[in-house]
């Protein structure tokens, strides 16, 4: 019954949030047509696609929940027994259900407030735009309860949800304990209670909830519906209706054969030279980086295409899934990354310089990683291979032309402002339909409404912990904590270069236990303005963040970017953990020379 009940709650959510995808893609391209076309702006549609994408951040949360598809670390509950990961799995629901029943009121009460308001555009209620905040837990709620009843026995249930009410209620009544202990409170919350609930598979967004619930509840007098307020806003953000537009673009470039033409034809000029297709490898992941800007869609869209071949050519599966999960790091910093789009947001730093800046650091760590493939195949058996002929690189070439313009396009849009960075996500949607459908003839009608349902769940999982971790820094910059740390690291020996030092050794760090865009929005607004303090050009600094987090992110045991790779290739995780670590250390000695060299990331600004 729980089950059936569930799958019709899933399958409710779904519909609207595809419809609003699409919806977004259509208000977007429409503004964009008006404004530069018709030269009459429409002077409603970024209020109307902002109203939509709070009710698609949402609604894609509650897919995700439904799916099970929010960000969580698993390294550590992946290795206990069956009963463990049991009652580790029921805790971590009961986790979640706890912060989404201690906001529901805030949320209900942050809609009412909203009634007040009155958009200047459209002239309706703020509150239709607010309501989804409530809604979207409400909905999770209903699903957390129905999979606590599917997913456990009774008494494990009942063990997790005591064992979380128990915590709960201690940590309420220590309350009056805790005020006078100041900024000691940082490390309990922040460190002590984000540290436990992540480790035991708590997923990141709702740890970092109840973390700022809980120290704001108990140590301050701040009202709750702060939490909810600082939520919206950090989920807000016009620029980053971005995400699910290029996640959404990065599975149509997959779906239309775009990918795959780009790939044949690298092949075709390098797949006849020692470890040549690990070079194209490469090479692929840097182009369709610069259409997509989501990882996973950027690896789905190459490995299928290249694997294959590469195993027929006796490349071990370890090594693939290893020089897989390295590109994924490595371009993290090519435009339109969703991590670039994500800092620009949160620090106030140029979309625009950080896409300009984002193209050479890749370039830099792409020549370390061919090094490594370079001497990894010095003796590679190309026997059996034959070199391509000049008018077979010409066909594939003619072939992939329109695939290859598309990053161009893209860039040629935002540098010479026909769109923004938020709306020339649009233009390529609306080319990789036209190429799809009129240039590679390969356009699966019946993959689109799955596909708008993946990118509302992605973009949803994604944009929650944006939220999360808003209200999570919002409630470190009142402790005082970021004048603190400005304090520290302004003393640093060694200016600048000690303070990159330590922001790589933290973000790598960081990258690998929290993930890149939950790390970005929780120190980014802390750490950049000492970086300008120091001298340090924020598009610079952007750059040596990313790639650190990038490292992070993608480096076994906890970098769930890593596993994601061998999930893709279809290569079990064991089999990369040895291969893998010379492609970080090649990483690392770029990231190095990144860092060391500032005209690499602002030289063309």
């Amino acid at each position: 019954m729980a089950t059936r009940i569930e799958a019709a709650i899933c399958r409710a959510v779904e519909i609207p949030a595809a419809i609003l995808v699409a919806a977004e893609v259509m208000v977007l391209f429409a503004g964009i047509v008006a404004r530069y076309v018709l030269h009459k702006p429409l002077v409603w549609s970024d209020e109307l696609a902002s109203i939509l994408f709070l009710w698609l951040a949402m609604l894609g949360a509650v897919v995700a929940f439904g799916r099970g598809e929010h960000m969580r670390m698993t390294a550590l509950v992946g290795k206990v027994g069956p009963r463990a990961r049991a009652f580790l799995d029921a805790v971590a629901l009961a986790a979640a259900l706890a912060f989404l029943l201690l906001i529901v009121y805030p949320a209900y009460d942050y809609a009412y407030e909203e009634t007040y308001i009155t958009t200047p555009a459209l002239e309706i209620q703020n509150a239709w735009r607010a309501a989804a905040l409530c809604v979207g837990v409400v909905l999770m709620i209903a699903l957390a309860l129905l999979r606590l009843a599917r997913v456990a026995d009774l008494a494990t249930t009942v063990g997790a949800l005591g064992g979380v009410l128990a915590i709960s209620v201690a940590i309420w009544l220590l309350g009056p304990a805790l005020k006078p202990l100041g900024n000691v409170n940082l490390l309990i919350f922040f460190v002590g209670i984000v540290a436990a609930t992540v480790l035991s598979g708590v997923p990141i967004a709702f740890a970092f909830g109840l973390a700022s619930f809980g120290y704001l509840a108990t140590t301050t007098s701040v009202p709750m519906l702060v939490v909810i307020g600082r939520m919206d806003e950090g989920m807000s953000h016009l620029i980053l209706l971005s995400v699910p537009l290029f996640v959404f673009l990065g599975l149509l470039i997959e779906m239309t054969g775009m990918a795959r033409a780009m790939v044949q034809f690298l092949a075709s000029l390098l797949g006849h030279v020692r470890g040549g297709l690990s070079y194209v490898l490469v090479g692929a992941m840097y182009l369709v980086s610069g259409i997509s800007g989501a990882k996973a869609a950027d690896m789905a869209a190459v490995a299928p295409v290249l694997f294959p071949e590469m195993k027929a050519r006796g490349a071990k599966p370890g090594d693939l899934v290893a020089l897989l999960s390295a590109t994924g790091a490595q371009t993290e910093t090519i435009p339109p990354s969703l991590v670039l789009i994500t800092i620009g947001s949160v620090t106030g730093v140029s979309i625009a310089a950080l896409f300009t800046g984002g193209l050479l650091p890749g370039v830099v760590l792409a020549i370390t990683l061919c090094l490594v493939v370079r001497h990894r195949y010095r003796n590679e058996d190309l026997s059996h291979v034959r070199r391509a002929t000049g008018a077979e690189i010409a066909r594939t070439f003619a072939i992939a032309l329109p695939a290859l313009a598309l990053p161009f396009i893209i860039r040629a849009a935002v540098v010479e402002g026909v769109a923004t960075a938020t709306e020339v996500s649009t233009i390529g949607i609306v080319y990789s339909v036209a190429a799809g459908l009129l240039i590679y003839r390969q356009f699966n009608w019946r993959r689109v409404v799955p596909m708008l349902v993946e990118t509302a769940a992605l973009s949803g999982a994604i944009l929650f912990i944006i939220g999360a971790a808003t209200a999570m820094a919002w409630a470190l910059t009142q402790s005082g904590f970021s004048r603190d740390l400005a304090a520290i690291m302004a003393k640093l020996p060694g200016g600048g270069g000690s303070f990159l030092a330590v922001s790589i050794v933290a973000f790598i760090i960081l990258g690998s236990v929290l993930e890149g865009i939950p790390a970005i929005v929780l120190f980014g607004p802390l750490l950049f303005p000492i970086a300008r303090q120091l001298g340090v050009h924020e598009v610079h600094y952007a750059m040596v963040v990313i790639l650190s987090m990038g490292i992070g992110l993608f480096a076994p045991p906890f970098g769930v970017g890593y596993y994601a790779a061998c999930a893709i290739g279809r290569v079990s995780p064991d089999e990369g953990m040895r291969p893998i670590w010379g492609y970080l250390l090649a990483l690392v000695v770029g990231l190095i020379v990144v860092a060391a060299v500032p005209w690499i990331s602002i030289g063309f600004l």
